[in-house]
């Protein structure tokens, strides 16, 4: 505990930023958790209350509900779905697209690069204070030359006084990479769940019409002559 008092009032100018840095990494992290939170809907007991305004009120009471959620599915790319509907299914998948890429996955990504950016800074910063304290201990050992031994064996502390700023950094960087990561995994979760939902609302939207709505070209039958033509081959 000494050492570690020793290195925030001896190098405190290496302490001082590394310690900010720190709480404003993990304040980085807080702040996107909080984000990704407030992100989600529960699509399960959402998608019954979206069918009920559909089918007795309309797309634009559906559109109304979907912006009332504070969840990006429903937020965002619904209500782009929603709005292209009287096009058809093509033009629903579209807007849709452009409301994830465009949109979504901006705000999903939000913060990332800063958290990963001061972990890296974070073990460069450790590892120069690490090699100054370094130079000068090694420059105060040679100074001691054909004095004392005792004077070169007391360096040993400020060798491992030197080495907390690599430890300090190593502490701050790593949680900083497992969040990142994390974050990067539940990222690519929320993106297949945006593509299972954007298939339920076209789904959604076909059972309210009782049918394929304009412009599902996969739903539509083949004509007539189509058939015949097919048989007489």
């Amino acid at each position: 505990m000494n050492a570690l008092g020793n290195f925030f009032t001896k190098e405190w100018y290496f302490s001082a930023p590394m310690t900010l840095m720190a709480l404003a990494a993990f304040t980085l992290v807080i702040w996107r958790w909080l984000l990704n939170n407030n992100s989600r809907t529960n699509m399960d007991a959402f998608l019954p209350d979206l069918q009920t305004n559909l089918k007795q009120k309309g797309t634009k009471a559906a559109v109304a509900l979907c912006k009332e959620e504070d969840g990006l599915i429903p937020n965002v790319m619904y209500v782009a779905g929603l709005e292209a509907a009287e096009q058809g299914v093509a033009a629903m998948r579209r807007s849709m697209a452009s409301a994830v890429e465009l949109q979504i996955i901006p705000k999903l990504n939000f913060l990332l690069a800063p958290i990963l950016a001061t972990a890296k800074i974070a073990t460069m910063v450790g590892l120069l204070g690490t090699v100054i304290s370094m130079i000068n201990t090694f420059n105060a050992i040679a100074e001691t030359k054909g004095g004392n031994p005792s004077n070169v064996t007391a360096q040993a502390g400020a060798i491992g006084l030197a080495l907390f700023a690599t430890a300090f950094g190593l502490m701050t960087a790593i949680p900083l990479v497992f969040c990142h990561v994390m974050f990067k995994a539940w990222i690519a979760n929320f993106e297949v769940k945006m593509k299972s939902s954007a298939q339920q609302l076209i789904v959604l939207m076909q059972n309210v019409r009782k049918g394929p709505i304009k412009g599902d070209e996969d739903a539509e039958e083949e004509p007539e002559i189509v058939k015949k033509k097919k048989v007489a081959k």
